[in-house]
């Protein structure tokens, strides 16, 4: 057996999702932090945290990571 030395899942792709007291499906917001960079993003819907997250795997892979 061969082990991966490559985790599936990086520390580098892992989040803190904090959504507001007020969030409902209907009017979902919150915060998006990247524990390993600080990195945080506001949003105000499902649109705006799954573009927060694509911008910060983008940077991630512009930064080489």
């Amino acid at each position: 057996m061969v082990l991966n030395s490559e985790s599936k899942y990086p520390n580098r792709r892992a989040y803190v999702l904090k959504l507001r007291a007020d969030a409902t499906p209907q009017a979902f917001a919150g915060r998006l932090e990247n524990l390993v960079t600080g990195r945080q993003h506001e949003f105000a819907s499902v649109e705006e945290l799954l573009a927060s997250i694509a911008s910060d795997l983008a940077s991630a892979d512009a930064d080489g990571r």
